[in-house]
Protein backbone atom coordinates (compact mmCIF):
# COMPACT_ATOMS: atom_id res chain seq x y z
CA UNK A 1 0.00 0.00 0.00
CA UNK A 2 1.17 3.53 -0.78
CA UNK A 3 0.89 7.02 0.62
CA UNK A 4 0.08 9.34 -1.53
CA UNK A 5 0.54 13.51 0.01
CA UNK A 6 -0.95 16.06 -1.78
CA UNK A 7 -0.51 19.56 -1.86
CA UNK A 8 -3.65 21.29 -2.96
CA UNK A 9 -4.44 25.17 -4.23
CA UNK A 10 -8.28 26.13 -4.71
CA UNK A 11 -10.37 29.11 -4.59
CA UNK A 12 -13.07 28.03 -2.26
CA UNK A 13 -15.56 30.60 -3.34
CA UNK A 14 -18.24 28.44 -5.42
CA UNK A 15 -17.99 25.43 -2.71
CA UNK A 16 -19.78 24.53 0.79
CA UNK A 17 -16.10 23.98 2.17
CA UNK A 18 -13.22 21.48 2.47
CA UNK A 19 -15.48 18.52 3.50
CA UNK A 20 -18.20 16.59 2.05
CA UNK A 21 -21.08 17.80 3.14
CA UNK A 22 -24.77 16.88 2.12
CA UNK A 23 -26.12 20.41 1.15
CA UNK A 24 -23.69 21.43 -1.35
CA UNK A 25 -20.43 20.85 -3.35
CA UNK A 26 -17.53 20.19 -1.56
CA UNK A 27 -13.65 20.85 -2.73
CA UNK A 28 -12.89 17.00 -1.03
CA UNK A 29 -16.20 15.50 -3.20
CA UNK A 30 -13.99 16.94 -6.43
CA UNK A 31 -10.41 16.10 -6.04
CA UNK A 32 -11.84 12.66 -5.02
CA UNK A 33 -14.14 12.28 -8.24
CA UNK A 34 -11.03 13.12 -10.27
CA UNK A 35 -9.31 10.44 -8.50
CA UNK A 36 -11.70 7.88 -9.19
CA UNK A 37 -11.91 9.05 -12.94
CA UNK A 38 -7.91 8.94 -12.84
CA UNK A 39 -7.89 5.06 -11.33
CA UNK A 40 -11.40 3.57 -11.87
CA UNK A 41 -11.67 2.47 -8.29
CA UNK A 42 -12.61 4.49 -5.07
CA UNK A 43 -10.35 6.91 -3.50
CA UNK A 44 -10.71 8.58 -0.67
CA UNK A 45 -8.72 11.46 0.98
CA UNK A 46 -7.53 12.54 4.82
CA UNK A 47 -7.02 15.93 4.97
CA UNK A 48 -4.61 18.25 7.17
CA UNK A 49 -7.86 19.87 8.53
CA UNK A 50 -11.13 21.68 7.16
CA UNK A 51 -11.93 25.02 5.19
CA UNK A 52 -15.20 26.49 5.59
CA UNK A 53 -17.37 27.77 2.87
CA UNK A 54 -15.63 30.72 0.95
CA UNK A 55 -12.20 29.91 2.41
CA UNK A 56 -9.73 29.32 -0.45
CA UNK A 57 -6.04 27.25 -0.03
CA UNK A 58 -2.64 27.72 -1.64
CA UNK A 59 -1.44 24.61 0.50
CA UNK A 60 -4.17 22.26 2.10
CA UNK A 61 -2.65 18.77 2.35
CA UNK A 62 -4.22 15.41 2.16
CA UNK A 63 -3.28 12.04 1.64
CA UNK A 64 -4.69 8.67 -0.47
CA UNK A 65 -3.32 5.22 0.32
CA UNK A 66 -3.36 3.25 -3.21
CA UNK A 67 -2.18 -0.16 -4.19
CA UNK A 68 -1.94 1.90 -7.68
CA UNK A 69 1.49 1.89 -9.27
CA UNK A 70 1.21 4.76 -11.05
CA UNK A 71 4.09 7.22 -11.31
CA UNK A 72 3.72 10.05 -8.91
CA UNK A 73 3.64 12.81 -11.67
CA UNK A 74 1.15 10.86 -13.11
CA UNK A 75 -0.93 11.32 -9.69
CA UNK A 76 -0.43 15.46 -10.01
CA UNK A 77 -0.87 15.57 -14.04
CA UNK A 78 -4.06 12.95 -14.15
CA UNK A 79 -6.11 14.53 -11.45
CA UNK A 80 -5.54 17.69 -12.55
CA UNK A 81 -6.86 16.54 -15.81
CA UNK A 82 -10.13 16.08 -14.35
CA UNK A 83 -10.39 19.36 -12.21
CA UNK A 84 -12.20 22.60 -12.54
CA UNK A 85 -10.25 25.68 -12.98
CA UNK A 86 -10.82 26.17 -9.44
CA UNK A 87 -8.77 23.18 -7.70
CA UNK A 88 -5.36 22.48 -8.73
CA UNK A 89 -3.18 19.68 -7.41
CA UNK A 90 0.44 21.53 -6.73
CA UNK A 91 2.76 18.85 -5.69
CA UNK A 92 2.44 14.93 -4.62
CA UNK A 93 4.88 12.98 -2.40
CA UNK A 94 5.24 8.97 -1.60
CA UNK A 95 5.22 9.61 2.02
CA UNK A 96 6.09 6.66 5.00
CA UNK A 97 2.80 4.28 5.25
CA UNK A 98 2.37 5.80 8.78
CA UNK A 99 2.28 9.42 7.53
CA UNK A 100 -1.20 10.78 8.48
CA UNK A 101 -2.10 14.37 6.69
CA UNK A 102 -4.06 15.50 9.93
CA UNK A 103 -2.49 13.70 13.18
CA UNK A 104 1.06 14.52 11.58
CA UNK A 105 0.83 18.22 10.97
CA UNK A 106 2.94 20.02 13.50
CA UNK A 107 1.41 23.90 12.23
CA UNK A 108 -0.33 26.09 10.07
CA UNK A 109 -0.36 29.40 8.00
CA UNK A 110 -3.02 31.00 7.19
CA UNK A 111 -3.16 34.44 5.61
CA UNK A 112 -5.78 36.79 5.32
CA UNK A 113 -6.30 39.59 3.19
CA UNK A 114 -7.98 43.08 3.61
CA UNK A 115 -8.78 45.32 0.74
CA UNK A 116 -8.82 49.46 1.91
CA UNK A 117 -10.10 51.34 -0.26
CA UNK A 118 -13.48 54.25 -0.75
CA UNK A 119 -14.56 51.86 -3.85
CA UNK A 120 -14.73 48.33 -4.15
CA UNK A 121 -11.83 45.98 -6.42
CA UNK A 122 -13.39 43.87 -8.65
CA UNK A 123 -10.07 41.85 -8.89
CA UNK A 124 -9.93 41.37 -5.08
CA UNK A 125 -13.47 40.64 -4.48
CA UNK A 126 -13.44 37.13 -4.05
CA UNK A 127 -10.18 37.00 -1.82
CA UNK A 128 -10.16 39.99 0.02
CA UNK A 129 -12.09 41.76 2.74
CA UNK A 130 -13.23 45.43 1.29
CA UNK A 131 -13.35 47.98 4.00
CA UNK A 132 -13.89 52.03 3.15
CA UNK A 133 -12.10 53.12 5.65
CA UNK A 134 -8.10 53.23 6.45
CA UNK A 135 -7.49 51.12 9.47
CA UNK A 136 -5.21 51.99 12.55
CA UNK A 137 -2.32 49.70 11.68
CA UNK A 138 0.01 50.48 14.31
CA UNK A 139 -2.56 50.01 17.18
CA UNK A 140 -3.52 46.48 15.54
CA UNK A 141 -0.22 45.38 15.65
CA UNK A 142 0.27 46.13 19.46
CA UNK A 143 -3.28 44.35 19.86
CA UNK A 144 -2.14 41.38 17.33
CA UNK A 145 1.05 40.94 19.85
CA UNK A 146 -1.42 39.82 22.62
CA UNK A 147 -2.21 36.67 20.43
CA UNK A 148 1.15 34.93 20.50
CA UNK A 149 1.61 32.44 23.03
CA UNK A 150 -0.21 29.58 24.32
CA UNK A 151 -3.74 31.00 25.16
CA UNK A 152 -7.19 29.57 26.13
CA UNK A 153 -9.16 30.52 23.13
CA UNK A 154 -12.27 29.49 23.59
CA UNK A 155 -14.04 32.94 23.03
CA UNK A 156 -12.53 32.55 19.53
CA UNK A 157 -14.22 29.73 18.44
CA UNK A 158 -18.05 29.19 16.79
CA UNK A 159 -20.58 27.37 17.94
CA UNK A 160 -20.39 23.77 16.59
CA UNK A 161 -16.74 23.61 17.09
CA UNK A 162 -15.89 19.97 18.18
CA UNK A 163 -12.72 20.56 20.33
CA UNK A 164 -11.58 19.02 22.85
CA UNK A 165 -9.85 21.55 24.29
CA UNK A 166 -9.51 25.65 23.62
CA UNK A 167 -5.99 26.08 24.11
CA UNK A 168 -4.06 26.74 21.44
CA UNK A 169 -0.43 27.95 20.63
CA UNK A 170 0.11 31.25 17.97
CA UNK A 171 3.34 31.53 16.92
CA UNK A 172 3.11 34.82 14.91
CA UNK A 173 0.77 37.35 13.95
CA UNK A 174 2.17 39.63 11.59
CA UNK A 175 0.62 42.86 9.90
CA UNK A 176 1.74 43.95 6.76
CA UNK A 177 0.43 46.70 4.69
CA UNK A 178 0.89 47.55 1.09
CA UNK A 179 -0.74 49.70 -0.82
CA UNK A 180 -4.43 49.37 0.00
CA UNK A 181 -3.97 45.95 0.80
CA UNK A 182 -3.79 44.82 4.07
CA UNK A 183 -2.27 41.11 4.71
CA UNK A 184 -2.27 39.40 8.19
CA UNK A 185 0.08 35.99 8.40
CA UNK A 186 -1.12 34.22 11.60
CA UNK A 187 0.78 31.04 12.34
CA UNK A 188 0.54 28.52 14.89
CA UNK A 189 0.27 25.15 16.26
CA UNK A 190 -3.11 24.31 14.90
CA UNK A 191 -6.23 26.56 15.08
CA UNK A 192 -10.46 26.30 16.37
CA UNK A 193 -13.36 26.80 14.25
CA UNK A 194 -12.62 30.30 12.48
CA UNK A 195 -10.50 31.43 15.09
CA UNK A 196 -8.47 33.12 12.78
CA UNK A 197 -11.27 34.96 11.16
CA UNK A 198 -12.41 36.02 14.75
CA UNK A 199 -8.91 37.26 15.42
CA UNK A 200 -8.99 39.30 12.24
CA UNK A 201 -12.43 40.86 13.33
CA UNK A 202 -11.49 41.89 16.37
CA UNK A 203 -8.32 43.04 15.21
CA UNK A 204 -10.33 45.13 12.73
CA UNK A 205 -12.77 46.19 15.28
CA UNK A 206 -9.30 47.49 16.94
CA UNK A 207 -7.79 49.39 14.19
CA UNK A 208 -11.53 51.43 13.83
CA UNK A 209 -11.37 52.68 17.22
CA UNK A 210 -13.89 50.01 18.06
CA UNK A 211 -12.07 47.86 21.10
CA UNK A 212 -8.95 48.63 22.87
CA UNK A 213 -5.89 45.93 23.00
CA UNK A 214 -7.04 45.57 26.75
CA UNK A 215 -10.64 44.36 26.03
CA UNK A 216 -8.32 41.37 23.29
CA UNK A 217 -6.49 40.36 26.78
CA UNK A 218 -9.99 40.16 28.53
CA UNK A 219 -11.62 37.59 25.93
CA UNK A 220 -8.41 36.16 26.41
CA UNK A 221 -9.12 35.68 29.86
CA UNK A 222 -12.20 34.76 29.65
CA UNK A 223 -13.52 38.35 31.23
CA UNK A 224 -17.23 38.84 31.31
CA UNK A 225 -18.98 41.97 30.00
CA UNK A 226 -16.19 42.13 27.29
CA UNK A 227 -18.73 41.05 24.63
CA UNK A 228 -18.32 38.52 21.46
CA UNK A 229 -15.18 38.71 19.29
CA UNK A 230 -16.21 39.29 15.64
CA UNK A 231 -15.53 37.28 12.66
CA UNK A 232 -13.96 38.56 9.94
CA UNK A 233 -15.84 37.26 6.08
CA UNK A 234 -14.64 33.90 4.89
CA UNK A 235 -13.59 35.20 1.65
CA UNK A 236 -10.54 36.88 2.54
CA UNK A 237 -8.97 34.05 4.35
CA UNK A 238 -6.29 31.58 2.96
CA UNK A 239 -4.62 28.56 4.06
CA UNK A 240 -1.12 29.22 2.69
CA UNK A 241 0.93 25.96 4.49
CA UNK A 242 0.81 22.74 6.79
CA UNK A 243 4.07 22.24 8.34
CA UNK A 244 5.36 18.55 8.94
CA UNK A 245 8.67 16.71 10.83
CA UNK A 246 10.93 15.53 8.18
CA UNK A 247 10.63 11.82 7.59
CA UNK A 248 13.73 10.09 9.85
CA UNK A 249 16.40 9.48 8.08
CA UNK A 250 16.16 13.34 6.06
Amino acid sequence: MRTIKFIIEYDGSDYVGWQRQPNGLSIQQVVEEALIQLLGQPARLFSSGRTDAGVHAHGMVAHLQTQQSLPLRAFRDGVNRFLPSTIAVQHVEEMPPSFHARFDARGKWYRYNIYQAPVRSPLHARTAWWLKTDLNLDAMKEAAALFVGRHDFGAFRTSGCAAKTTIREVFAVDLQGCERLLTIDVRGSGFLRNMVRMMVGTLVEVGQGKRSSKEIADLLAGRDGVGSAHTAPAHGLCLMEVWYDAPSGQ
